[in-house]
């Protein structure tokens, strides 16, 4: 693992990914496509690419772990409060699919974060939103989240582990695992899960969150189905970045009680079919526009295994373009995982996370469990 000895850079930490991709060029290598195609070449049609090692020329300067992290902790409004808040059971489940929405943010053709290193961590507060990643996994690559908010009174685990997989014409990633929601004074808890990931290179270049997304709480029998649309083959710009959907009764009725519409990219509305009226539940603008990069509270308390540590070489290299020094940091970062692990084989040790308990079955996949009841402030924090 990363040592004290090791830590070396200042933390390395960019904007979160915006509604409005204005600094792409910022994190772009020239000539991208030609690139891509050269890179896949050699890839066969159903290829599993967990394993795929991209160079920096195709990397944002950022940890998948700050990406996962930056969906919780990176909102312009404070969507998780309405969640804990709301006077009945149903207001707060619409507050949950509100939020649930804004955890999926627009992303780059051609471009994709580090895959995390085992046991890279990275942890940020947003006032009283105390968040935590672990890698716990490295092949397969398995992410953990918890977050904890003492005064709403909120608890969030994930368990993430994608498998893309080339398709010729495109890449998919399926984002494995389950998303849980606990508002703790209401004994609520919502499990959710996340859309797929497409990459298209042909007929049009794209990057679309497509699939079905699912959200249930037991405790108040209500669930939604919400269904995420993209462009094809020709452009349609009210299908593309599209949700449909619908809130339900889990009652052997499944009665439908609310039909949502709209782009996740703009607003989404819920429409009430008792009423017929209809309301904006969730504004992409209001949630995503101006918000802020993280910045270093306490750089005494950041842990070298921090992502913006562990990766801080490589990101100031990308974002200063310079394509040969990034190589050659991201080359070392590998290299040294590749010792530890045949260390660890030599001495007949298994790696343990610090932070979680891990399962895994084949029934369920993955599970991962906190080994503390809350998180601790973080000595990065993301400013309102």
């Amino acid at each position: 693992m990363v040592t004290v000895e090791d830590m070396g850079p200042k933390p390395v930490l960019t904007a979160p990914l915006l509604l409005e991709q204005e600094s792409d060029s910022n994190y772009r290598a020239p000539n991208l496509l030609k690139r891509v195609l050269s890179l896949l070449a050699n890839v066969r049609p159903g290829s599993d690419l967990t394993r795929f090692q991209l160079p920096p020329l195709f990397n944002l300067p950022k940890s998948q772990l700050q990406c996962y992290g930056e969906s919780v902790y990176c909102t312009g409004g404070d969507l998780l409060s309405k969640c804990a808040n709301g006077e009945t059971s149903m207001e707060r489940f619409i507050s949950v699919v509100a939020w649930n929405v804004s955890t999926v943010r627009p992303l780059m053709f051609g471009v994709a974060p580090y895959n995390p290193i085992l046991g890279e961590t990275h942890h940020v507060s947003r006032g009283t939103l105390n968040v935590l990643l672990e890698q716990v996994s490295h092949h397969p690559p398995v992410s953990a989240l918890h977050a904890t908010d003492e005064k709403d009174n909120i608890e969030m685990t994930w368990c993430h582990y994608p498998v893309p997989k080339f398709y010729g014409t495109s890449i998919e990633t399926e984002v494995n695992g389950r998303r849980q929601l606990k508002l703790l004074n209401k004994e609520e808890t919502y499990e959710m899960n996340s859309p797929k990931l497409v990459i298209r290179l042909f007929p049009m270049l794209s990057v679309d969150w497509l699939g079905t997304v699912t959200i249930k709480c037991e405790e108040t029998g209500i669930a939604a189905e919400l269904y995420y649309r993209g462009n094809s083959f020709l452009p349609r710009p009210g299908i593309n970045r599209s949700i449909k959907g619908r809130i339900f009764s889990t009652s052997s009725s499944s009665k439908t009680i609310y039909e949502i519409s709209g782009h996740w990219d703009r607003t989404v509305t819920a429409k009430d079919l008792n009423t017929g009226k209809s309301k904006i539940i969730y504004d992409a603008k209001e949630a995503l526009s101006g918000v802020k990069t993280p910045i270093v509270k306490d750089s005494q308390g950041i842990w070298p295994t921090e992502s913006a540590v562990v990766w801080a070489d490589v990101s100031q290299a990308i974002l200063n373009k310079s394509w040969d020094k990034a190589k050659e940091a991201k080359s070392a970062i590998e290299e040294r995982e590749r010792e530890q692990v045949k260390e660890r084989k030599s001495k007949g040790q298994n790696w343990v996370p610090k932070h979680f308990t891990v399962s895994y079955s084949k029934e369920n996949g993955w599970d991962c469990l906190p080994i503390h009841k809350s998180v601790p402030p973080a000595p990065i924090v993301a400013p309102f």
